[in-house]
């Protein structure tokens, strides 16, 4: 059975964004599409790991000569978009793997977001077994230019920022009334700010 692609190509809007308090946030990718609204949770890892690879993708593809298309070293001014997710928010799938490509035929970022499955996670003594996984039940297809996937970055970057800040001696999260830092001796440290 082939699976249900939830595709925008392009959408009107995508984003990452949160919803909650810091420390207790959950994330979200969300694209629209006129009335259409695809919601997909994921770990604040891989929001970083997704933002941070379409980041570099961008860059190799500036520095490569075969591609023609002006792809913008920032994001363009009128591409941002600093507004809440569309809700309801009504999640689709919880993210598993993820892949990034980017299409010469058409100079778009190609991103694509399978649902968690436990068939993926492979223990540390499987590493070298070849592993097969199931076949999807969905897929989160997401197909955009240069500018809107530097503004996703930008975005998703000013969403990571928003959490609780790092202690900077162990780089753990400190909530508003501190925390035990392995660093500090079992003392608890306070956010500096």
């Amino acid at each position: 059975m082939s699976p249900v692609v939830h595709g925008f190509d392009p959408p009107e809007r995508f984003v990452a964004g949160t919803v909650g308090p810091p420390g207790q946030r959950t994330f979200f990718l969300q694209a629209r599409s006129g009335q259409r609204v695809v919601t997909v949770a994921l770990e604040k890892q891989q929001v970083q790991a997704l933002a941070e690879r379409v980041d570099e993708l961008l860059d190799e593809v500036m520095r490569s000569q075969g591609s023609a298309t002006l792809i913008p070293a920032v994001a363009p001014v009128g591409l941002e978009d600093a507004e809440p997710l569309e809700q309801p928010i009504e999640e689709e799938f919880r993210a598993g793997t993820m892949t990034l490509s980017w299409d010469p035929g058409d100079d778009r970022v190609v991103i694509e977001v399978f649902p968690f499955t436990e068939a993926a996670v492979v223990s540390p003594d499987q590493v070298d077994e070849e592993i097969e996984e199931p076949e999807p039940d969905e897929i989160f297809l997401v197909r955009i230019t240069p500018g809107v996937a530097r503004a996703f970055v930008k975005r998703a970057s000013q969403v990571l920022d928003a959490g609780r800040p790092s202690c900077p001696f162990c780089g753990n999260p400190i909530d508003p009334d501190g925390h035990l830092c392995v660093r500090a001796n079992g003392f608890r440290r306070r956010d500096p700010s």
